[in-house]
């Protein structure tokens, strides 16, 4: 904003920055003319929304998302026709507008088209804002900057993408967008940097020579263009970003409610966690193709909200989604309750009979939860059902044909179960048509956001809400054995417990306030893993975490690297960077080469 304004000061104007709402956050202005513009309403805490002021710079960009410039008698209100607005929108990393940036000036004489240069300067620095904003909200990533012309990489212009340890694609600029041709980040995010261009990042990163951005050649696979990239490295200091040193205990956290009555869709649900993006992209790709999707994941860890976000986006949206917990119902009960059964089938039954869910569901969703305890001779009779797409209530010879869609989820190692003859192998083919893995809550790279939409979805009636630094850094910290269903109620409990709906550390249940991260795991390799001399007294609760995550994962890896970085979803070497600054001695490290 300062170097725009230094640009555009000389010709009188006053360079305005504004949120989504048009309110005034901040000003660039002369102060031998700022009365002028006080006069007319421009300063900060001025609301200029459309709503409000009708046409103007401001509330007419936000509104229309686009670049834009309200010169004179183009504003609604006859007191406003001596200001000419140039006005650009600012986008979040995810295409959402944030903010408005707006040259204005109370004395500007000419035509709207003379406004065409200032214009053009606005919306340049609103672009060098975003860019900004994505290459320090994916420092933490691999970057990767290409353009047509390589004197253009890693300037304003070219387009960026960051790349997550696992090779998949996050995130994607504007401008990314736009050469690749792509219409939204959701054709890209999800996807694997493979599966888009000719090349593998990690072979880019394992290439850049210490100090140097080199620019490399390679091609998209869609439509074959060439383009000229470089790859950001990833210091070493942005990889903890996500935790904060030493917090005030009185720095306090505001979250706007959310309202909303509608079900989770897909986006909401993978949120910016790397696997759960992969994982959207998937469930979009075989939404309607008739293909059985297997979700694989801990209790608790969203499967079957995930399930009806993909029923819900699928052309089957407008028929039943019917869920089937088989570990909650008795296996007596089991069989008829899939099945149904016909008019007087066994002692008790209803004397109508019941079509079963299975029925119940023919041209929506079968949803198969907890589908590994179900019984084996169950197993059998399903897999028929599956294959022939017929059932046989009990009790009857008749056939009821019925059009199937099963997605299944289960906690267990399905084949494991395989092995020791408790789950049938043709049946696990069959629901198998491909896997998708939720992530444990602990093991979620957006924790902090989760926090945080938990308190927006449960803040009742619509009521703004806040939580103290302290308290937030607590509940990202800890391990939450229950994931995201304990998660939600801890905060509806915190919510409805706390004083001036200020979540407090007290208004948390004991076992999170406790809470010292893998305490026994860090004390038992205290002797063989000491902590740095610097940490001592003054880690915080995350840095805890993340050591005793490490710890316990390289332990359950038998100090093999290669397993822990995959598990833990990092490369060798930015495992390697976290070892040494958490103190972690290079003893026992083994190293496993593909």
């Amino acid at each position: 904003m300062d170097s725009l304004y230094e640009q555009i000061s000389a010709s009188g104007y006053a360079l305005l920055l504004a949120d989504t709402s048009g309110v005034i956050l901040c000003e660039r202005v002369d102060p031998g003319i700022k009365k002028m513009f006080d006069h007319a309403g421009l300063l900060v805490g001025a609301e200029w929304s459309e709503q409000r002021e009708g046409t103007n710079g401001i509330g007419t960009c936000a509104t229309e998302r686009r670049p834009i410039t309200i010169h004179q008698t183009d504003h609604f209100r006859a007191r406003h026709i001596g200001l000419s607005c140039s006005a650009a929108p600012i986008h979040d990393p995810f295409g959402n507008v944030i903010a408005v940036l707006d040259a204005s000036s109370v004395s500007t004489h000419g035509t709207r088209e003379s406004q065409m240069h200032t214009v053009a300067l606005v919306h340049a620095s609103a672009r060098l804002i975003e860019k900004c904003l994505f290459l320090r909200r994916y420092r933490a990533d691999t970057v990767l900057r290409f353009h047509y012309r390589p004197e253009f990489v890693d300037l304003l212009h070219d387009g960026a993408i960051a790349v997550a340890s696992n090779g998949t694609i996050v995130a994607a600029d504007m401008a990314g967008l736009r050469l690749l041709g792509a219409q939204h980040c959701s054709d890209l995010v999800g996807r694997a940097f493979a599966d888009v261009f000719d090349a593998r990042c990690e072979d880019f990163s394992r290439a850049v020579p210490s100090g140097r951005r080199p620019v490399w050649e390679l091609r998209d696979l869609l439509h074959g263009n060439r383009f000229y990239a470089s790859i950001a490295a990833v210091p070493e200091q942005a990889e903890h970003h996500t935790a904060p040193s030493s917090p005030r205990p009185s720095t306090i956290v505001q979250v706007r409610p959310d309202a909303s009555t509608l079900p989770l869709t897909l986006e909401d649900l993978a949120g910016e966690d790397p696997q759960m993006i992969r994982n959207l992209y998937h469930a979009r790709r075989v939404l309607d193709c008739g293909i059985a999707v297997l979700l694989s994941g801990p209790t608790g860890s969203g499967k079957e909200a995930f399930a009806k976000a993909m029923h819900l986006a699928s052309r089957r949206a407008g028929q039943p989604f019917v869920a089937v917990n088989c570990a909650s119902i008795p296996e007596a009960l089991i069989e008829s309750e899939l099945f149904g059964y016909a008019s007087g089938a066994f002692t008790g039954a209803r004397r109508e009979g019941m079509r079963g869910c299975i029925v119940q569901s023919s041209g929506g969703t079968l949803f198969l939860d907890e589908i590994g305890d179900m019984p084996l001779p169950l197993q059998t009779r399903l897999l028929r059902v599956l294959e022939e797409q017929e059932v046989h209530p009990l009790g009857t010879e008749t056939v009821v044909r019925v059009n199937l869609r099963v997605i299944s989820a289960s906690h267990c190692n399905l084949r494991e179960m395989i092995a020791r003859g408790t789950f049938r192998e043709d049946l696990y083919y069959r629901l198998n048509g491909i896997t998708l893995d939720m992530p444990a809550l602990a093991r979620r790279r957006d924790k902090d956001a989760l926090v945080r939409k938990s308190i927006a979805r449960e803040s009742a009636a619509g009521e703004p809400a806040a939580i103290e630094l302290g308290a937030l850094e607590r509940l990202i910290a800890y391990h939450w054995p229950g994931n995201i269903r304990q998660l939600r109620n801890t905060v509806r409990t915190a919510l409805a417990i706390c004083e001036g709906r200020l979540v407090r550390l007290s208004d948390l249940p004991q076992e999170i306030r406790d809470f010292q991260p893998d305490t026994a795991l860090v004390a038992a390799r205290a002797a063989t893993a000491p902590a740095p001399a610097h940490t001592s007294g003054s880690m915080s609760a995350l840095e805890l975490a993340e050591r005793a995550a490490l710890l316990e994962t390289i332990e359950q890896s038998n100090w093999n690297m290669t397993k822990a970085a995959s598990q833990l979803g990092l490369s060798r070497n930015t495992l390697y960077r976290k070892l040494k600054r958490h103190g972690i001695p290079a003893r026992g490290w083994r190293f496993q080469q593909h």
